[in-house]
């Protein structure tokens, strides 16, 4: 058997992980020297390009003197957590990126507490010790102590720990002794991480990811923890629920440098793709085929928010999209349940209506940009924190939220914060930004971003994690200005525009199609109003001088995704087609309106 080392490498979202892995396979020499693939080669999806983070967990393995690496990409947000559950029991051994400016950071400490929790050995990398004010000794003490603190044990305490910068390629023992390699970091790895621990017995392995061909169907991967799987076999698939199949193995793959290489057999403890079971999800055990034995399935934390996904039904449904029908988008919101874990469905009252529950405003944002390039039309309702009842009492979920800003903005940051029933932590200077600590309610964070960005100039970074449930804190106050909506069909025409402008900011662009309902701006008061905005000028031949000023249109707003869920008021829905992103009123006529008011 050759020697195998299993590791994901977790951080907070860019600490340099998918740069780190980068690294790595130039140096294992997984490619030829003549091969330019570029940087962030495991983030390989669309989104994740676009987006410059991560959303799906990926692996890949390098041999590196003698020894097979699988390493394990992770997410570094909140909102994806569930892919980090999902694939650290396939790991023995756990990097933990740290940034040495920042330090630890809350998602470190979220996913630093799911390793300590399976018994996995952390091995510690300080990164981007070539950044300026950066304090890689502090940040090395900070690691240790939030260790302490998540109850980590006496062995994992002594952890081993590297200094470097994954982006200029070198790694060593000491922050100030700088090589041109990251071998310090390989060498660590092989010397700290256990190889896999491989119990005698009957073959078990827990599916931790799938994986889907267009040849061969569903392809289950994860990692072998003990016999031997071999082409051909029978097995038993052992499902969550404790019921068992039978079934055949066809294929059998392990993982060799980005892609895969077909085998005859698999030892214990390395990480494997399976090609011919049917029927199986993430969390089932394959198992032997005359005594199955289930292994414990992965736990997940809850989802705590909720948004209402329907059909497009607007006056402009099926001009762009091909899946437009309910029955399409229960067919793919049940797929994506599939790899998803973190997310769940919900039933309501009327069968074109789908509630679907995740774990923040960007892991169902990415779900519905996905669906949205895959040709599909939906709308989707304003999103909804998950309200549980302890114990006779209504409670909320509450998060930690971390915000780093200019020293001189902090107090804006603090105001809007409190106004969203938030609590000051703590409060900590860093060079010239500070660095403050809140507990505020998951519905305090939906809309705070757009905010806290307008006020500080961009120069805010906020990151939260989930802590638990706590007594509802009360009403917060939501957008102060109402809308602006159109009462007729027809195309925006630059005039009306112009003569409209002072009545507050429009979101369409001259000469768009819209339609009644259609939310087109903002007001500048506080209620709704309706405008026409189809209406030409009247041209008569009766001349006048000095009656024709130039239209001056200020350009409009433009939402992303997100910011258009996080905008909506509770009776407007987000519709989105794989062209266009608009807003509309739920009852598009004013007499409606009126009649249902929500």
């Amino acid at each position: 058997m050759e020697s195998i080392r299993n590791i994901a490498i977790i951080a907070h979202v860019d600490h340099g992980k998918t740069t780190l892995v980068d690294k790595i396979m130039y140096h294992c020499q997984l490619f030829r020297d003549n091969e330019n693939t570029g940087d962030l080669i495991l983030d390989n999806n669309d989104l994740e390009r676009e987006r410059g983070i991560t959303i799906t967990s990926k692996n890949v393995s390098v041999q590196y003197k003698g020894t097979k690496i699988n390493i394990i990409d992770t997410p570094g947000h909140a909102d994806f957590g569930g892919e980090v559950e999902r694939v650290l029991n396939m790991a023995d051994g756990v990097c933990l990126l740290v940034d040495a400016f920042e330090g630890p950071m809350p998602q470190t400490r979220f996913v630093l507490q799911k390793a300590l929790d399976l018994g996995l050995k952390p091995c510690v990398v300080i990164n981007k010790v070539d950044k300026e004010n950066c304090t890689p000794e502090e940040v090395h003490e900070k690691v240790f102590d939030l260790m302490f603190e998540l109850g980590a044990t006496e062995e994992q305490l002594d952890f081993p720990t590297v200094y470097g910068s994954a982006k200029n390629n070198w790694m060593s023992d000491h922050w100030e002794n700088v090589t041109d390699n990251v071998e310090a970091l390989l060498d660590m790895v092989i010397a700290n991480v256990p190889a896999p621990k491989v119990s005698e017995g009957t073959p078990q392995m827990l599916i931790t990811s799938l994986d889907f061909s267009a040849f061969t169907g569903r392809i289950a991967i994860g990692r072998l923890e003990r016999g031997i799987l071999k082409e051909g076999m029978p097995i038993s698939l052992v499902k969550r629920d404790g019921t068992i199949s039978k079934s055949r193995i066809k294929e059998l793959h392990t993982f060799e440098g980005l892609g895969r290489k077909k085998v005859q057999e698999v030892i214990a403890g390395d990480i494997c793709a399976i090609v011919g079971v049917e029927g199986f999800e993430i969390g089932d055990t394959i198992a032997d085929f005359e005594n199955p034995e289930a292994l414990k399935s992965i736990a997940i934390d809850e989802p705590t928010m909720s948004m209402l996904f329907t059909i497009n039904d607007s006056p402009f449904f099926g001009k762009e999209g091909k899946f437009v029908t309910s029955r399409h988008i229960r067919d793919r919101l049940n797929k994506e349940l599939e790899k998803n874990l973190a997310m769940k469905l919900g039933e309501t009252d009327s069968a074109d209506k789908f509630m679907v529950f995740g774990r923040g405003v960007l892991h169902l944002s990415v779900l519905i940009e996905t669906m949205r390039r895959e040709g599909y039309e939906l709308q989707i309702g304003q999103p909804q924190v998950i309200i549980k009842e302890i114990d006779g009492k209504k409670c909320e979920p509450i998060e930690e939220l971390t915000i780093d800003l200019p020293e001189n903005l902090s107090g804006r940051a603090v105001e809007f914060v409190t106004i969203r029933k938030g609590e000051m932590l703590s409060m900590e200077g860093k060079g010239e930004r500070m660095i403050i600590k809140f507990n505020i309610p998951s519905r305090g964070i939906i809309g705070l971003r757009n905010q806290l960005l307008t006020a500080t100039a961009g120069e805010a970074i906020m990151s939260h994690r989930y802590i638990g449930y706590e007594p509802f804190k009360g009403a917060i106050p939501g957008r102060n200005n109402g809308s602006l909506i159109s009462m007729e069909n027809g195309k925006a025409i630059p005039y009306s525009i112009d003569k409209l402008q002072d009545r507050g900011k429009f979101f369409v662009n001259p000469n768009d199609e819209i339609y009644e309902g259609q939310v087109i701006g903002e007001n500048s008061r506080s209620d709704d109003m309706c405008v026409n905005v189809t209406k030409a000028k009247k041209q008569s031949n009766v001349r006048s001088s000095g009656n024709d000023e130039k239209a001056r249109i200020i350009p409009p707003i433009i939402f992303s995704l997100e910011e258009a869920l996080e905008y909506i008021q509770k009776d407007e829905y987000v519709e989105v087609t794989p062209k266009s992103i608009r807003l509309r009123k739920i009852y598009l006529t004013e007499t409606d309106r009126k009649r249902f008011k929500i």
